[in-house]
């Protein structure tokens, strides 16, 4: 299954108002229905400086990208990471898949 990328921030406003919340010990995933799928990365500069903030978004990516044909419906989901001294593919994998698994997406 593919998925586009969220970028309006129309878009963005609408998961952070109305969308319902899962956490994990490495992201929060916030999700709300939609026509389409679509996934958005916020991240704040309390992570770094932009190449470790764009390092963490990679490893996002590629671990939505491997969960993504799990989930059944269309949503619109913004995956917010926490702030941690190492960022690993694995963790943020096994995080995504758990959390989808959690909210029956």
């Amino acid at each position: 299954m593919t998925y586009f990328r969220l970028k309006k921030e129309k878009d963005f406003q609408r998961v952070f108002h109305k969308g319902k919340r899962l956490f994990s010990p490495s992201l929060t995933m916030i999700y709300f229905p939609s026509n389409a799928l679509k996934m958005g990365i916020s991240i704040g500069k309390k992570h770094g400086k932009s190449v470790q903030r764009n390092r963490i978004k990679r490893l996002i990516r590629e671990a939505f990208r491997l969960n993504a044909p799990m989930i059944k419906g269309n949503y619109f989901i913004v995956l917010i990471p926490k702030i941690a001294e190492e960022y690993a593919f694995d963790t943020f994998h096994k995080h995504v898949k758990w959390m989808i698994e959690k909210g029956s997406l």
